[in-house]
Parts: C-alpha cells; structure tokens; sequence
C-alpha cells in the first residue's frame, strides 16, 4: 500500500522532473531509449507535427529492457517508428548506448557521420527523465539548444500505464539522486533542487524507495 503521503511526495518530484519547455522545431529529435515505447511514440508524434526532419532512436539493451527489447532499444524504437508511417529515410538508430551519457556521445557521433547539421535537438524521454536528459545534454554537447520533451501525462497516468506505482515511485527517487551526484561527476551540469522538493526525495527515501538507487560513482 503506498501512503497519501508518498503520493503527494512522488507528484511533487514528477512536476519537477518536467522542464516545462516550449515546443518548437529543431533540426533532429532522439529518443532516449529505455523500457516505455512511449517514448518512440512522443518521437513520432513529433515528426508527425513538423518538429523535426529527422529521428535518430539510442539505446542497447539493459536488465529492464532485454527481455522486452531482445533487438535493442533503438531498434524496437525504429520499427516501432516505422509502424507508425515515419519513412525509412527519415529514421537514424544508435545500438551501443547503456546509458544516458552514452545516449547523448554516441548519438552527436552518429549524426556527425551522417553529416546532419544540429544546431537544435528534441531530447525525447520519459516524462520523469527529462532533466536528466536535458542536464547531460548541456553537459555533453553544450553548442546546441536542447528542448526537453515528453509524452504529456500526470504521475497517476503513467502509473497506469505501468501498473506498479512502487516502481514508478523508485524511478522517480532513483532519478532525482542521479541529478544531485552527477554534476560532481562531471556527467552533466547542475540544477537547482527546490527545498520541497528535496524533502520530499528524503521522506520517500526514508520509506524505502530506494531500488533505483545506484552506488556513488557509477553512472
């Protein structure tokens, strides 16, 4: 059972885990790979709206993802893309990454092989993985405007759509963490944490949520 008070705590790390930024067209979008193929739908999506010429899917497999994903993450993204009527021409993947920096490196190389000017990116993830993404792209490729973006939906949406709040609850806290000890890392830059919010991290650590913690110094 998970208490009104973890609820409230997780909506609040939700709301800032959100950039808020304002849509605009970008010279390629990538989708941040991972175990939601939301995330390749918002890309589509994206395409769809003129947003962006160009989708390019990172991502290899992870514990979460290989049973689901066995292809890889971009892969399944791309044909996932493909499905939903974005042409061939117009899909670019990236397989190797296993993890957000990685996401960003290996991507900035496979468009710079393609010889893709970037100038602007739509960074596509998750909705709870947004800073993250945004924060590690200013980090890693600082020359270019990022636009954080996601599929639009409430915490109690996509706990719906995953079915286990705990999980959702132990990505959020398990993200949130990544924020306050990568910077020092030197994985991406910092980014205020309000006060409440960093309450409410502390609370939900204290009650458990913590499967998504990782160790100091991985990544």
């Amino acid at each position: 059972m998970i208490s009104a008070q973890a609820r409230e705590d997780a909506r609040l790390i939700w709301d800032y885990h959100q950039m808020g930024h304002a849509l605009r067209p970008c010279s390629v979008a990538i989708g941040l790979g991972s175990h939601d193929l939301g995330v390749a739908d918002a890309a589509v999506n994206l395409y769809a709206r003129g947003m962006a010429p160009l989708l390019l899917f990172t991502g290899a497999t992870s514990p979460t993802t290989a049973a689901r994903m066995p292809r890889g993450e971009a892969v399944h993204y791309r044909e996932r893309a493909l499905e939903l009527g974005v042409p061939v021409s117009a899909v670019l993947t990236e397989p190797r990454a296993r993890n957000t920096g990685e996401n960003i490196r290996f991507s900035r190389a496979v468009l710079e092989s393609a010889g893709v000017a970037v100038s602007s990116v739509l960074m596509v993830s998750k909705p709870y993985e947004e800073r993250r993404a945004y924060a590690t792209a200013r980090q890693l490729w600082p020359e270019v405007e990022v636009v954080s973006v996601s599929a639009p939906m409430t915490f109690e949406d996509y706990v719906a759509s995953i079915g286990d709040a705990r999980l959702v609850i132990d990505m959020l806290v398990g993200a949130l963490q990544r924020l306050l000890i990568y910077p020092a890392q030197g994985f991406m830059v910092a980014q205020e944490v309000p006060a409440d919010v960093m309450r409410a991290y502390e609370r939900l650590c204290g009650a458990g949520f913590t499967s998504r913690i990782v160790p100091q110094g991985a990544h």
